[in-house]
């Protein structure tokens, strides 16, 4: 496994991370393919064996039940000191007010029922899911620092918002010594690139941490045409994210195919040659 610092800190994270929104409840939540404990713990074991180091999850996630299971999981496998763990705040996690959002009572209120669900004292990377438009940044971005000052969180980030917005927050924390995002975890992958026109010259420019999510567009990349699965069936997220544009982005899916066919048809010549000398 290659490791590699994250960003502008001294962490140091695998290059691949395991996302944990597939872990969860498939009845009683939004996503019907996730994975209950039983199949989703070797999974994350044999990813702790591969040497993957870096683990992220949300709040959201089958309302907690996905925190429930990593948390379990890493604290049965893992060794805490060398595992990066992050986890997210905003969305709506019950009815009625201060449900959702990034004010300060929700965001204190969310990362003290993370950790207990994760079984662990503090988060390495908490996120931030969305942009509040209802709550003034400064507040979330105070709330923030006074969790890592607290000890709860080493680092912060965010995911999915306007380049400028990013900025925005990162300037506010700046000009009042507060604590800045370390990384974007951005919606990035072959068939949408949108990113690329400003929120990852800018992350590079600052050097802060990329960690696209849905980096297989949903599986779309990884299958045929003629494949399917439980997920590609019921995963109306994704279907609104991409099924508008499935016909030109099949002509990109096709191409990675045939780059795939190629790679593997290299590797299988130099296997083979290696067979061949150690035969000599």
């Amino acid at each position: 496994m290659e490791y590699t610092k994250l960003g502008n800190t001294g962490l140091d994270v695998s290059r691949i991370c395991l996302g944990a929104m597939s872990f969860g409840d498939p009845v009683n939540w939004v996503h019907k393919w996730a994975l209950e404990e039983d199949e989703s713990r070797p999974i994350i074991k044999k990813a702790l064996d591969l040497g993957i180091n870096f683990f992220d999850t949300a709040n959201v996630y089958s309302i907690g039940r996905s925190e429930e299971i990593l948390g379990a999981a890493l604290k049965d496998y893992g060794k805490r000191d060398e595992i990066v763990l992050a986890t997210k705040v905003y969305q709506k996690m019950f009815d009625g007010p201060n449900g959702a959002g990034l004010s300060r009572k929700h965001i204190m209120s969310q990362i003290d029922q993370s950790l207990a669900r994760l079984q662990t004292d503090y988060v390495d990377l908490y996120i931030i899911h969305r942009w509040d438009y209802g709550t003034p940044i400064e507040e979330t971005m105070e709330a923030l620092h006074d969790l890592v000052k607290a000890g709860k969180v080493r680092h912060i980030g965010a995911s999915a918002m306007h380049a400028f917005q990013f900025e925005q927050a990162n300037h506010v924390a700046e000009k009042n010594g507060w604590t800045k995002f370390v990384s974007m975890q951005n919606h990035l992958n072959l068939i949408y690139r949108e990113e690329e026109r400003e929120m990852i010259p800018y992350c590079e420019s600052e050097n802060i941490a990329l960690t696209p999510y849905s980096p297989l567009a949903s599986g779309r990349l990884a299958r045929s045409p003629q494949e399917t699965s439980k997920r590609l069936i019921t995963d109306d997220v994704a279907r609104s994210k991409y099924d508008e544009t499935a016909d030109k982005d099949q002509l990109i899916i096709d191409r990675v195919g045939e780059l795939a066919g190629n790679i593997r048809l290299v590797v299988w010549k130099y296997l083979w040659r290696g067979y061949l000398v150690s035969r000599l």
